[in-house]
């Protein structure tokens, strides 16, 4: 490979000839190779976007003459588009601020100009009016708020969607209820289905609501919230250019010092992801078990074939879509473990763990969306049902006494249930040798359409 010669100032440093970054990128990739995990690209974009902001804003205030801005702009532009992704090679674990990445993305825009005959310097220029310190949590709230409306609530609404078109076909098919994992009074597939709906449109509500706080972005608070060399408006004036951009409703926090030394935002958007993942690792686990078997399980559905389940027992099939999201589920919640912890080290007026913080983050709204649309694709979408199980089970629960409560009384109906129980019979036989109802009374207070609408019997 061959080599030029990069200068900052701290001296000279080896840059490799095609890069196109400099010296401070080269000293953070020797420094710290650690994991191998570069910054996510979303992130790289939103750090693209802010960069070109920043650029319209020093222009719009007369603090960088056009030419030089325009050419910062394009650039920007250009690591916004991803094509420019490999140049941002800074392992995750790095400096806690995120210095690094930032001059990465100065470096690259300031290189991309100088190719075009452009004297653009990466500090005097396009850092013009910023600090990394207000640059990186802009950059994370910018990203995650594009990623969570671009990729995670599109797939949650598909999720959702699937649901309800298959509640529609399951609102005649009744089966056992499960408390404890119990045989409990019935309900139907349909209520089954809602429940699970209900949950995921109570988890989109959270999350709009949070990141309406990742919308407020400290960008013009510099290096330690109070604005030092940017130029009054320039807050303002990259907000207006993030919108125009983007279409989301950036504004500028009201307290540039809470959003730099803390990242309670971040932690609080975390907090509902971790929400959402257990909702979806409790629709994953019902599906397991309703799939169970299919012969020594409850055998209620069958869920798509999707591939061979063992290596070794011919014809076994797994259910591997809920166990791909459960896992999912599982590392969104040590995300929000490491967030948390990311979270409480602000130190003074900076918060110490900022680029862990982003990558944990946005890690969890990517595979989030990626399991959701996947459950729906290949678990919701196809699974059948097996009503002859269902109704078998159902038929034979002496739980549905239950329903005689208000008639028998608790005492009588425990003694009822019991006996169905010990003699393997059915609860309306039973019921019929030790209560005075006649058969037809007892048939319309036991049957299980009526049961799933709640109420006292009529």
């Amino acid at each position: 490979m061959s080599y030029r010669t990069e200068t900052d100032s701290m001296g000279e440093v080896k840059v490799a000839q095609d890069a196109l970054y400099g010296a401070q990128t080269q000293r953070a990739i020797d420094n710290f190779p650690i994991s191998n995990l570069p910054m996510p690209k979303m992130f790289i974009r939103a750090l693209g976007l802010v960069k070109e902001a920043c650029a319209f804003a020093n222009q719009e205030l007369g603090y960088l003459d056009k030419t030089k801005a325009q050419a910062i702009m394009d650039a920007a532009r250009a690591v916004q588009s991803g094509e420019l992704d490999a140049h941002f090679p800074i392992d995750v674990f790095q400096t806690g601020s995120g210095t690094s990445s930032n001059m990465n993305c100065n470096e690259v825009i300031a290189h991309i100009c100088q190719n075009n005959d452009q004297d653009i310097h990466p500090n005097d220029d396009v850092n013009k009016s910023q600090s990394s310190n207000d640059v990186i949590p802009t950059s994370i709230h910018v990203s995650a708020s594009l990623f969570a409306q671009e990729h995670l609530l599109p797939c949650l609404s598909h999720l959702i969607n699937m649901i309800k078109s298959r509640e529609q076909e399951c609102e005649s098919i009744t089966k056992t209820g499960r408390t404890h994992l119990m045989d409990a009074m019935p309900v139907t597939v349909a209520q089954e289905l809602a429940c699970w709906r209900a949950q995921l449109e109570s988890d989109v509500k959270r999350i709009q609501y949070a990141l309406e706080d990742c919308q407020t972005l400290p960008i013009g608070g510099t290096a330690v919230g109070t604005g030092i060399n940017a130029p009054k408006g320039f807050r303002e004036k990259v907000c207006e250019h993030l919108r125009t951009q983007t279409k989301v409703h950036f504004s500028p926090c009201a307290n540039p010092f809470e959003y730099i030394s803390a990242q309670d935002a971040a932690a609080n958007l975390s907090g509902v992801l971790k929400t959402t993942a257990c909702s979806l690792m409790k629709i994953a686990n019902d599906l397991r078990w309703m799939n169970s078997g299919p012969l020594a399980g409850l055998g209620e559905i069958t869920l798509p074939t999707l591939q061979p389940g063992s290596s070794i027992m011919p014809g076994k099939v797994n259910p591997v879509a809920c166990e791909s999201m459960a896992m999912i589920c599982a590392q969104v919640m040590g995300n929000d473990t490491t967030i948390m912890v990311g979270a409480q080290s602000g130190n003074f007026q900076l918060n110490v763990m900022l680029p862990v913080i982003g990558y944990n983050l946005l890690q969890s709204i990517e595979i989030l969306g990626n399991g959701a649309r996947l459950l729906a694709d290949n678990a919701i979408s196809g699974f059948s049902i097996n009503t002859d199980n269902m109704s078998s089970s159902l038929a034979k629960n002496p739980i549905l006494v239950t329903a005689l409560n208000t008639v028998i009384g608790y005492e009588l109906g425990a003694k009822i249930a019991k006996t169905a129980y010990k003699e393997g019979r059915a609860v309306l036989d039973v019921a019929l040798e030790m209560t005075d109802l006649d058969e037809k009374t007892l048939k319309e207070l036991l049957d299980p359409s009526k049961l799933v609408q709640g109420g006292l019997p009529a």
